[in-house]
């Protein structure tokens, strides 16, 4: 089972066929793998290591959704030389999988909250399967906002989702800058977070996205009245093991890959004001 496989030697990437690649937009791909008879469960939040033969790994969050467990969906910038190489390979290709890995979004701990999600970016795609989790079990959650930033329109990520969900949950979108075709928003997501209603009381929000929009959209949740331990957020880091030995992903007292990739708020709050971090 791969699942033993795992346990026995987390070090060991695991083949598995690629059943599609589709391209997002510039330099941005998702990567579809069958798991075949196996299945391959993830909670929202976590990440595998993915493993081109030949060239390395690289840490990529899930983004497909937890409850199909035959297939895993990871959405990917190539922005090195593993990510230019997993963007090369073709469907049928073999790509090696190490995982899943770190914790997940606190979806149980918040039922019957109210939720905020705060996208900026690729950061959507990390939180694509807590959206899939929220959409699937609605009647357990407050009311379920997105509010989603790029920066241009051309940018945005799983445009066909987009149109779908805003029937289903709040939905805002903007981007730093818009084209001719562009109805929505122009602007920074902290905008959007300035002037919208929230119930302290009752809401969680969770965020991922660029260090810099996280470390914003925090401090204005926390002006809204929202406690640090009420904000979530996922974290990137450069992470080669996994397992928490190499230290790459060393982040003030945490390793990234075995105590986050989330992180509520108040738990580093200090090491987001320390630039050298």
């Amino acid at each position: 089972m791969v699942q033993a496989l795992r346990e026995s030697n987390p070090l060991e990437p695991i083949p598995f066929q690629i059943e599609e690649i589709r391209e997002e937009s510039l330099n941005c791909f998702t990567l579809t793998i069958a798991c075949g008879d196996t299945p391959f469960s993830f909670q929202p939040g976590q990440f595998n290591m993915l493993y081109v033969f030949g060239h390395g790994e690289v840490p990529i969050s899930v983004s497909g959704d937890p409850a199909k467990s035959h297939s895993l969906v990871h959405t990917i910038r190539n922005v090195g030389s593993v990510t230019a190489a997993l963007q090369r390979l073709k469907a049928g290709d073999t790509v090696g999988v190490r995982g899943p890995f770190g914790n997940s979004w606190p979806l149980e701990a918040i039922k019957g909250k109210d939720i905020l999600v705060v996208a900026g970016g690729l950061g959507i795609a990390p939180l694509r399967p807590a959206l899939y989790h929220l959409l699937a079990n609605r009647d357990d959650y407050g009311n379920v906002t997105l509010l989603y930033g790029t920066r241009t329109p051309n940018t945005l990520l799983f445009g066909d989702e987009l149109g779908s969900w805003a029937e289903l949950i709040n939905m805002e979108l903007t981007v730093d800058s818009a084209d001719a075709n562009w109805q929505g928003h122009v602007g920074i997501i902290t905008e959007l977070l300035e002037v919208r209603d929230i119930n302290p009381a009752s809401t969680v929000a969770l965020l991922c996205g660029p260090e810099i929009m996280m470390r914003f959209c925090a401090y204005a949740l926390l002006e809204k009245g929202l406690d640090a331990m009420q904000i979530y957020l996922s974290m990137e880091r450069n992470m080669k093991c996994a397992i928490g030995q190499c230290g790459r992903c060393q982040y003030g007292p945490f390793f990234i890959c075995k105590d986050g990739p989330v992180f509520s708020f108040d738990k580093v709050k200090r090491l987001f004001g320390i630039r050298e971090i």
